[in-house]
């Protein structure tokens, strides 16, 4: 699971938010113990903690004393706000710039997503010329 460059208490907020994102962690919902994450990744329960305390920093998380820790009303909606400004300028600034090296046409663009999202197989320009 923890096998990527960032400090493995990264990997876990970044999946816990994964699945807060992805409906597979509801609001509500009760996440493991940084003793049962600890065991069952065979990581220092300090390790587990931290991303927690992340966690709850951005109001993923909080904490129910004696209880144990669980996903915060309004998690998904605070996620995806945030992940959206990250996806524009992180991820799809970068796609449109390259587009536009490559001569591609906004109208191309479009067309091409609007397919892909209707779920049709989308075709490019040099598909559609051909």
């Amino acid at each position: 699971m923890f096998d990527g460059r960032d400090p493995i208490y990264l990997q876990i907020a970044d999946q816990i938010r994964r699945d807060v994102l992805a409906g597979s962690l509801p609001e509500g919902t009760q996440v493991m113990s940084t003793t049962q994450y600890a065991t069952t990744f065979r990581i220092n329960p300090a390790t587990a903690a931290k991303a927690f305390s992340l966690l709850v920093e951005d109001g993923v998380l909080f904490k129910q004393r004696g209880v144990g820790m669980f996903v915060a009303d309004g998690a998904a909606d605070r996620l995806r706000a945030g992940s959206r400004a990250d996806f524009f300028a992180d991820e799809l600034r970068p796609v449109l710039d390259r587009a536009a090296l490559l001569g591609i046409s906004a109208d191309e663009i479009q067309r091409y997503v609007a397919e892909a999202l209707a779920g049709d197989a989308p075709t490019t320009s040099q598909e559609a010329q051909s």
